[in-house]
């Protein structure tokens, strides 16, 4: 099998650089995800993430004042993309594996595909609630949290499938890493409830912790703090996304439930275009990277939301 990242962590005495990619909308070829990642690697990464979307509910005009509610999805292929950028790249590759819209059986035909196809790394996360609804709804027959989905690849890992008369079963070999809220996750009451939840997807069998975006260094540094003596001991990698454009200020800030820091905000507010906010959101993630790199973080994984050109001008100056 291939490369663990779990293993790229214990194997690097320099802080290594990643980042995480959106399939492509429905529709579009794979060339728009080409030219994400062309630019990027030169700064060799170890690794490359790709999301998992689920079906999304939207609302279609069929008669006057008639309307037709149908599921969709608008961003499929996360296996098929995941193989093409592994083949093409020769990187290893991550793909996020959720609960939402999924069932047991769905899950496990998604890991025996990426087993097939040599990919033994995968981030196990939950999912955001639809849009259409304000709770999170697990599948009928589906995971309702990360957890779980850990505890099942571990499962695999051992030859455990879920149709027991099977015969020759082969165990697998995942790697898994699950996600971390150095501002907690939306949902929680609290941090340390968040933390709780946290080391039972470690204890469950997750390697390695990646974190939620977030724009103020001392928040992480205070959750790695928190984790630790909670008695979390895997690495702990921090995630993050350059602001680039006015609106970011309300629209992460209320999607990901983190807050900007008012040196931040008050750059942003005196640019006069959001050419002038990338630029703010570059120079704040290069001091970021600076202080996280002092620090002896093993990765910095960045968002790149599709978008190169800013995640370059970020790298060109740490790496």
């Amino acid at each position: 099998m291939g490369v663990k990242i779990i293993d790229l962590l214990k194997d690097t005495d320099k802080t290594l650089f990643s980042f995480e990619l959106l399939p492509p909308l429905k529709g579009q070829d794979i060339e728009s995800i080409y030219e994400t990642i062309d630019p990027l690697m030169e700064f060799k990464p170890p690794y490359i993430n790709v999301t998992y979307h689920q079906e999304e509910l939207v609302y279609r005009k069929v008669k006057e004042n008639l309307l037709e509610r149908k599921r969709i999805w608008k961003r499929p292929g996360t296996v098929a993309l995941s193989a093409a950028i592994k083949y093409k790249y020769k990187v290893v590759v991550v793909p996020h594996i959720i609960c939402g819209g999924f069932t047991r059986e769905e899950t496990e035909n998604a890991l025996i595909d990426l087993n097939f196809l040599g990919m033994n790394n995968v981030l196990a996360v939950r999912g955001d609630a639809p849009e259409d609804t304000k709770i999170f709804v697990p599948e009928e027959g589906g995971h309702k949290h990360a957890v779980d989905i850990v505890k099942q690849i571990m499962d695999l890992n051992k030859g455990i499938y879920l149709d027991e008369e099977l015969i020759h079963k082969r165990p697998t070999d995942f790697s898994v890493g699950v996600a971390g809220y150095p501002e907690k996750h939306s949902e929680s009451p609290n941090m340390d409830s968040d933390i709780h939840f946290l080391k039972k997807k470690v204890d469950a069998g997750a390697d390695y912790i990646v974190t939620q975006m977030f724009f103020d260094n001392v928040k992480y540094f205070s959750f790695v703090d928190k984790c630790r003596k909670a008695g979390i001991k895997v690495p702990i990698i921090p995630g993050l996304k350059p602001i680039s454009a006015y609106n970011h200020l309300q629209y992460l800030s209320k999607t990901f439930s983190i807050d900007i820091p008012d040196p931040l905000v008050r750059e942003v507010i005196k640019c006069k275009d959001n050419n002038q906010v990338r630029e703010v959101g570059v120079e704040w993630a290069v001091q970021q990277s600076r202080e996280l790199i002092k620090a002896g973080v093993p990765v910095l994984h960045f968002y790149s939301m599709g978008k190169p050109d800013n995640i370059k001008k970020i790298a060109k100056q740490i790496f």
